[in-house]
């Protein structure tokens, strides 16, 4: 016959306590994560399909459906995605608004008249008011003065892009200039 072991009642009540405190902790650790699963869920997907299927997997099969959440989740949240998309936007936006000439692709200022690496002409001058003016234009949006290609400033293109810009001698006469003080 096999005599029996007698354990002390002290023993039984610690092992007792201990399993009480390990299940509570246990409990209280699987909650943790069913919520923290939601909420990370919610973050990182606008489908509530997804969520709630990740929530039940921690609930179903508690570390192990986290585990499994891991590997499945997005690597993004959306905010990390819209924040993302917002870069992206503002750098395309940034490169889009630099002028390049049309000759060389260079970056030009957008006041500028001629390329200065290229001379290709960027803008011609309205003789009215002196404003620049893109080149397809055939009127002066600034004092309304209709612009022809010859009239519109001193500088002559030859239409080509890359090609020089040439000097014309303006031969027209100059009206007098009066030198009597306005008041």
């Amino acid at each position: 016959m096999i005599p029996e072991i007698q354990i002390p009642s002290i023993v039984i009540t610690i092992l007792q306590v201990i399993l009480a405190f390990g299940g509570a902790f246990f409990l209280a650790l699987w909650l943790s994560l069913i919520v923290w699963t939601f909420r990370d869920a919610r973050l990182r997907s606008r489908d509530i399909f997804a969520v709630i299927l990740a929530t039940l997997m921690v609930i179903v099969f508690g570390p192990l459906g986290l585990v499994l959440y891991f590997l499945l989740r997005p690597p993004m949240t959306l905010a990390e995605l819209y924040e993302r998309s917002l870069e992206e936007e503002a750098l395309l936006q940034d490169l889009e608004e630099r002028p390049r000439c049309p000759g060389c692709s260079r970056q030009v200022h957008e006041n500028w008249v001629v390329c200065p690496e290229c001379h290709s002409k960027l803008k011609k001058i309205c003789s009215h008011c002196s404003h620049g003016l893109h080149l397809s234009w055939n009127i002066c949006p600034f004092c309304g003065t209709a612009v022809d290609s010859f009239s519109a400033g001193n500088d002559h293109h030859t239409g080509q892009p890359g090609q020089p810009v040439q000097k014309v001698v303006d031969t027209r006469p100059m009206a007098p200039v009066s030198m009597s003080p306005t008041l």
